[in-house]
């Protein structure tokens, strides 16, 4: 049943921004209310006779969790009309009448009539679209719901897009972790909403402008003074929101638990990480090694391993067929650590983040097949399924996946405990599983964040990163605020 929508101070400072801003981001907390704020908005503009037709890029599962979902819940917005252009109906769906268009972005080639193209002699994407095509569909405003799904610049998706910017009157961008990996990662995003007039229309000027390369040229590290000039830069062009200011959060406790590798899996670990070093002191690794390298540690660290002919020949007879990847088990330190914390729960719902399919097939084999996940291969609907069964506390784990699980659920109904079995580098990924219990609206006073992590290996390796990518985010974040608060005095 839906229901008078209310706004707090952040969702009318937020509605506020957005109707002043023909280009804007929203840097704002999961559950502070982005996409009602950006409805009333929306509305508004439409009911002054300044905006008709909206289109909205989000990943698949806001665009059926989220979108149609909010514009049910508030008695505000149910005169908007939300068409979901996906699956086989879509062409209908873009035939009827409708305010809000909303699609996943892999659905924009076939939205723009675009072709892509790789050069075979640089390697590089080239696009083309139909522009006259796309126009006849008369959208005037754009909102790019996990703005960071554009943050690269050399891909598909914003080489299509970028074609059909100007087209827009507006452009709008959600997100609350806009440089999850540092603040190289701003350029797409910046640009989709702005055309690059913050940020140059360059990424090659925009990092030697503000950057300096590593060693290898792969990666660019901030020069000095670099970032105050782009958070000053940025500053007219987005709004911070933290939910701490505005909605009752939960406040978030982490918790480390250690072990030690079991003497076979160390040794087969050290020989990995010393075989890496090696090469990086020479400097013979490439990109590509060094992450597949890494990869492999990663692995062995949660208790398994994906083999290789380098790997076959060492763990032969532990080898369980697996069709076209074969995986070996090394150890079942984590898995004996997720069971003690589910027996410490005593059926209180907890989320576990992992990381490869053979983590997830391991604790099967331990847990059963009746656990459910959401993964690769979970529909919308059974996500959708899943997320009421564990609001309504009927579920005591449920597996997810960070690539699956960041966007689009709400989980705070029931549980309060996040436990991650396999870490990722990825900052963005994190914050968000984290914020799908973390939300305005949980019945708890603490979400408590588990960390399985194997001592002195490359699992507190990726957690200081998340740290330290961390810090470059809350920087970011908190310059926006002081320096709209400056302007404000």
């Amino acid at each position: 049943m839906s229901q008078a929508w209310k706004p707090h101070a952040g969702q009318k400072r937020a509605v506020k921004f957005l109707l002043e801003h023909a280009a804007a981001g929203l840097f704002a907390d999961p559950g502070v209310g982005k996409t009602s704020s950006v409805f009333a908005a929306f509305k508004m503009l439409k009911k002054r006779g300044l905006a008709e037709r909206m289109l909205v890029i989000a990943p698949l599962k806001p665009c059926y969790l989220v979108w149609p979902k909010e514009r049910e819940k508030w008695s505000d917005f149910y005169d908007l009309r939300v068409e979901v252009l996906h699956g086989p109906h879509k062409e209908d769906a873009l035939g009827r009448d409708a305010d809000v268009y909303v699609i996943n972005p892999d659905g924009l080639p076939w939205l723009l009539g675009a072709a892509l193209k790789k050069s075979a002699i640089t390697g590089k994407m080239s696009a083309t679209v139909d522009l006259k095509r796309f126009k006849a569909f008369q959208f005037d405003t754009l909102v790019v719901d996990e703005l960071t799904q554009f943050k690269h610049q050399s891909s598909g998706r914003f080489k299509m897009l970028k074609q059909v910017l100007g087209t827009f009157g507006r452009r709008w961008g959600l997100t609350g972790t806009p440089v999850p990996n540092g603040l190289i990662d701003l350029f797409g995003q910046c640009f989709v909403l702005d055309q690059g007039r913050s940020l140059g229309q360059y990424i090659t000027h925009y990092r030697n402008k503000y950057f300096v390369p590593s060693w290898d040229g792969n990666t660019w590290h901030l020069r000095k003074g670099a970032e105050d000039e782009i958070y000053d830069r940025i500053k007219p062009l987005a709004l911070r929101l933290e939910a701490k200011d505005f909605v009752d959060m939960p406040e978030l406790v982490e918790n480390v638990v250690k072990f030690d590798l079991p003497p076979a899996a160390r040794k087969a670990y050290d020989d990995m990480e010393a075989n890496l070093i090696t090469q990086l002191d020479e400097k013979v690794v490439s990109a590509a090694n060094a992450a597949s390298a890494s990869t492999k540690l990663r692995q062995l660290v949660n208790g398994g391993i994906y083999l290789d002919d380098d790997l076959r020949a060492t763990f032969a007879k532990q080898i369980k067929a697996k069709g076209a990847r074969d995986w070996v088990s090394i150890h079942d330190e984590k898995t004996d650590l997720l069971e003690g914390l589910i027996e410490e729960l005593q059926g209180t719902p907890l989320l576990v983040a992992y990381d490869f399919r053979h983590d997830l097939e391991r604790l099967q084999a331990r847990f059963g097949k009746n656990i459910p996940y959401i993964g690769g291969g979970t529909t919308p609907k059974r996500a959708t399924e899943l997320e009421a069964a564990w609001n309504r506390g009927e579920l005591p784990v449920l597996y997810g996946h960070p690539q699956s699980m960041g966007h689009g659920l709400n989980l705070q109904g029931a549980g309060n405990h996040v436990c991650w079995y396999g870490m990722t580098w990825n900052r963005e990924l994190y914050d968000q599983l984290n914020g799908r219990v973390r939300r305005q609206g949980s019945v708890h006073q603490t979400v408590f964040v588990h960390h399985l992590m194997a001592r002195d290996t490359i699992d507190e390796t990726m957690f200081w990163a998340l740290r330290a990518k961390g810090k470059v985010q809350t920087a970011l974040l908190d310059a926006l605020k002081e320096l709209r608060k400056k302007r404000k005095g």
